[in-house]
């Protein structure tokens, strides 16, 4: 598994917009300068953002982007979940495929099942205001 760029950039305009929405809406250009990111990258990030129910939209003067909660609602396993879908480390994994013919044999299955709940276990524990800490420590 590898989280891509839409992934990474996902997180930094959420933590971004959870650092800044004080003032209102914040507008995509001004994170994409804060965040060293292309503009038009960001456009196709923040739709599906939108669509996935995690920012509000507001068009024209004073318009940009809010959170639809509190950042400390926003764990970072279903923003990545969200955008990277699936996490799983193997697809044998991936929820929705058939089930394995030799998953009842499989010596592997129970590393990668091992792995997978590590990955989401991790994930899970972190929040957008985890993130906008300053200084974190891994646990």
């Amino acid at each position: 598994m590898m989280i891509s760029t839409k992934g990474r950039y996902a997180l930094r305009f959420l933590v971004d917009v959870a650092e800044h929405q004080g003032d209102g809406f914040v507008p995509l250009k001004d994170v994409a300068v804060r965040q060293e990111i292309s503009e038009k990258y960001l456009e196709i990030v923040v739709k599906e953002l939108v669509k996935g129910g995690l920012l509000t939209a507001l068009r024209g003067k004073g318009g940009g982007y809010r959170l639809n909660r509190a950042p400390e609602e926003y764990n970072v396993k279903s923003i990545l979940e969200l955008m990277e879908e699936p996490l799983a480390p193997v697809a044998c994994l991936e929820s929705g495929q058939n089930v394995c013919p030799r998953s009842n044999g499989c010596r592997t299955l129970p590393l990668w099942q091992g792995l997978d709940k590590v990955i989401s276990d991790y994930l899970a524990q972190f929040t957008l205001v985890d993130l906008c800490e300053k200084t974190q420590a891994a646990p």
